[in-house]
């Protein structure tokens, strides 16, 4: 049951694209090409995450990033979470292994925030697709735009979260990563 437990998502993925099926199997088929194709997609994309952050985890030390993105970390560390956000590659679902590799590495909350936020809005490819297709001016804009407001998010969900619960989530990752 345990063993069962562990894939309990994937049982009920399979089963709602089982039911479907029976209930209509036009639909059915579509549900289940669809099922395979996210899937295919998550298995080109976790599986170099997981190797980038098993070497995050053994060549950089947990000084350098406590020294860069640690609660003494300032600008630089808002910055280098931009930076690192912004340059990285694949969807959001890849940020958050990223993301507790930071926490249990001991960069501060709030750029943890920053890092998850300019993941899911500051590609810079995209940056150059918008600015191709859409212009300069809307490209630039929009960047100016986001770039406070994800600072700001992330000083905000730093300040509004308790510190209970910030140590509960931190103890998690070190308990668990």
């Amino acid at each position: 049951m345990k063993y069962l437990k562990q894939y309990k998502w994937v049982i009920l993925v399979v089963a709602v694209d089982i039911i479907i099926a029976a209930a209509n199997p036009a639909s059915g088929a579509l549900v289940a090409e669809n099922t395979w194709d996210n899937f295919r997609q998550m298995l080109a994309v976790i599986p170099p995450i997981f190797i980038l952050l098993g070497l995050l985890d053994v060549w950089v030390p947990r000084e350098t990033i406590v020294k860069f993105m640690g609660d003494n970390s300032g600008v630089v560390g808002i910055f280098l979470s931009i930076f690192l956000g912004a340059a990285a590659a694949g969807p959001l679902y890849g940020a958050f292994p990223v993301a507790v590799m930071m926490i249990k590495k001991g960069a501060k909350f709030s750029n943890v925030i920053t890092f998850l936020g300019a993941w899911s809005t500051l590609k810079i490819p995209m940056f150059l697709f918008e600015m191709s297709a859409m212009g300069h001016a809307f490209a630039v804009s929009r960047w100016l735009i986001n770039i406070p407001g994800i600072i700001i998010m992330g000083f905000l969900v730093d300040w509004i979260m308790k510190r209970e619960e910030k140590e509960t989530l931190f103890q998690a990752v070190q308990r668990n990563f």
